[in-house]
C-alpha cells in the first residue's frame, strides 16, 4: 500500500517493525511488587490518597490529580500498600511513589466504578471524568489527555486527527491496538465526537500498517462518523502532530502556537481506546501495551502491562536478553531514554522497551562540523541544527531563541543524519531548558 500524502524533510531510518508487529498482545501476569510514581504525566504529580498498610483493590484511586495539569492515579492490582517513598522514575529522577505488594490471590477482574453515561454528561463533567480516569497520551509524551480536550473559549476544534503512525522505528504497540482493539478505537471516536462536534475526524497511519488501514477502514464505513482513515507515506517523524496536521489538510502550525490555533486536535489512537474502556467498562488507565523488542531480546512481543511493573519482569517474560545486549532504550531508537537497568517500573509513557546489541549502537565518537547541510535537509521544522549547535557550544542562548530553538521538539532528524556524530538534539535540549528557566524568572521579577 503506497500514499505520497506526507510532510516535507524527515528521514527514513530502517524500520525493524517485522520483530513484533504480528505478535499478538499478550496479559502481562502479576508480579510481587509494584512501584507506581506520582510524577508519571506531564503536570503536577498526583496526591496520595492511601498509607502504608492500606488495602486496596484494582482499579481504586490512589492519587487524586494535583491541579488542572494532572491526572489520578489508579491500582493496578489488589494488595496492601507497603510504603510511600522515593524510587527512581525511568527519566532518571528519585520521585516519591506508591509500593504495593500484591496480594498472591489478585485476579485480573476489575471492581469497576462505571461513570455515568457519557451522553447524560456536558462538557465539564466529561472532562473531569477523563482526568479521573487518569488518562493520558500513549504516544510516549504522556501529557494529560483531559487538558488537550478542553477547547478555550473563542477557539474550534473543526478536524480531529488521530495519530497511528507510530513512525519510531522497532515500535508496534500502537500498530497492535488498531489491529486487535479498533472497536475501542471507533467506540472512543463516538465518545469524543459527541462533545467536540469536529466537522472531520482523521485517522492517519503509516502505509507499512496496511491490516490497520484495512480494519478500520472498514469500521469507519459503518460507523455513520464523519471517519476518514488516510494512509501516509512511511517517513519519520510522520507521527508528530505539526508533521501530522501538514500531511493531511496541508496547513502549518504556526511558530510559538497550538494544533487549535488552525482548528485542529491531534491525540493517540490508544489513549482513544483507553476512554471506551473507562465509559464503558469502568477501567481507568492502569495498564498499556508495551512492545519489547530489539535484536537482543530472544523474544520479542506484545505485552498488556499493569503500570509499575519492574521492566526486569517484563524483559524476562521474553525470554530475558541475549549476550550480546548492550543498551536499553525506553521508546524507540529516535526519542527513546536509554536506562543504565531494568529496575524501574513501567509508566504510563512507556511504549516501548528496546534493547540493542553493540553492532546497532551509533559510535560517539565527534568530528568537526564539515557544513555538509544534511541537518537543513532533515529538520521538520526548518530549523538549522547546524547553526544552532555552534550557538550551543559557546553558550549564546538569547541567539538560540532568535533562531527558534523552542520550535524543536527533539525528533532527532539532525542527529541521526550528521555525519560527524555531533549530539545536537543533547545540546538544544541543555538550551532550551536554560531559555525556560531563564524566562520563568523574568516572568517572576515582573509579577514583584
Amino acid at each position: 500500500m503506497n500514499s505520497t500524502l506526507t510532510f516535507r524533510h524527515g528521514i527514513h531510518p530502517e524500520e525493524y517493525k517485522e520483530l513484533s508487529e504480528h505478535c499478538r498482545v499478550e496479559r502481562m501476569p502479576f508480579v510481587e511488587e509494584y512501584i507506581l510514581p506520582l510524577a508519571q504525566h506531564l503536570g503536577a504529580p498526583s496526591k496520595p490518597l492511601v498509607q502504608k498498610g492500606n488495602k486496596v483493590k484494582r482499579g481504586q484511586k490512589i492519587a487524586a490529580a494535583n491541579g488542572f495539569v494532572s491526572v489520578a492515579l489508579h491500582s493496578p492490582v489488589d494488595g496492601t500498600v507497603t510504603g510511600i517513598s522515593l524510587a527512581e522514575n525511568p527519566n532518571g529522577q528519585m520521585v516519591q511513589s506508591i509500593i504495593i505488594k500484591a496480594d498472591p490471590f489478585s485476579t485480573q477482574q476489575l471492581t469497576p466504578s462505571i461513570p455515568k453515561s457519557y451522553e447524560e454528561m456536558n462538557v465539564k463533567e466529561f472532562i473531569a471524568s477523563v482526568q479521573d480516569a487518569g488518562i493520558v497520551g500513549l504516544g510516549g509524551a504522556a501529557f494529560p489527555a483531559h487538558v488537550k480536550f478542553s477547547i478555550p473559549e473563542g477557539k474550534t476544534c473543526r478536524y480531529i486527527m488521530l495519530n497511528g503512525c507510530e513512525c519510531e522505528p522497532f515500535l508496534t504497540s500502537d500498530h497492535r491496538t488498531m489491529v486487535e482493539y479498533p472497536d475501542d478505537v471507533m467506540d472512543g471516536i463516538r465518545i469524543l465526537q459527541h462533545f467536540l462536534k469536529a466537522e472531520k475526524i482523521f485517522i492517519g497511519i503509516e502505509a507499512n500498517k496496511p491490516d490497520a488501514i484495512n480494519i478500520l477502514h472498514e469500521k469507519a464505513k459503518n460507523s455513520g462518523l464523519p471517519v476518514e482513515v488516510i494512509p501516509l507515506k512511511v517517513k519519520y517523524p510522520q507521527g508528530a502532530e505539526k508533521m501530522m496536521i501538514n500531511a493531511i489538510i496541508a496547513k502549518e502550525v504556526p511558530s510559538g502556537k497550538l494544533p487549535l490555533d488552525i482548528e485542529a486536535l491531534v491525540t493517540n489512537i490508544s489513549s482513544i481506546a483507553a476512554i471506551s474502556q473507562w465509559f464503558r467498562k469502568g477501567q481507568p488507565l492502569i495498564e498499556r501495551i508495551v512492545t519489547v523488542t530489539g535484536t537482543a531480546v530472544k523474544r520479542p512481543a506484545n505485552i498488556l502491562v499493569p503500570f509499575g511493573t519492574p521492566m526486569r519482569d517484563v524483559v524476562e517474560l521474553c525470554g530475558g536478553i541475549t549476550s550480546e545486549a548492550a543498551r536499553i532504550l525506553l521508546g524507540g531508537p529516535m526519542m527513546g531514554m536509554v536506562q543504565k537497568s531494568l529496575d524501574i517500573p513501567v509508566v504510563k509513557g512507556t511504549s516501548g522497551i528496546l534493547i540493542l546489541t553493540s553492532d546497532e549502537v551509533k559510535d560517539l565518537s565527534q568530528y568537526t562540523c564539515i557544513r555538509c547541510g544534511r541537518c537543513l535537509e532533515a529538520c521538520p521544522m526548518y530549523l538549522n541544527p547546524s547553526l544552532l549547535g555552534m550557538l550551543a557550544k559557546k553558550g549564546l542562548w538569547e541567539e538560540m531563541e532568535t533562531n527558534h530553538i523552542l520550535d524543536c521538539f527533539e525528533c532527532g532528524c539532525c542527529s541521526y543524519v550528521c555525519p560527524s556524530g555531533i549530539p545536537l538534539v543533547q545540546s538544544f535540549r541543555v538550551g532550551k531548558s536554560i531559555i525556560r528557566e531563564h524566562n520563568a524568572r523574568e516572568k517572576e521579577k515582573e509579577k514583584v
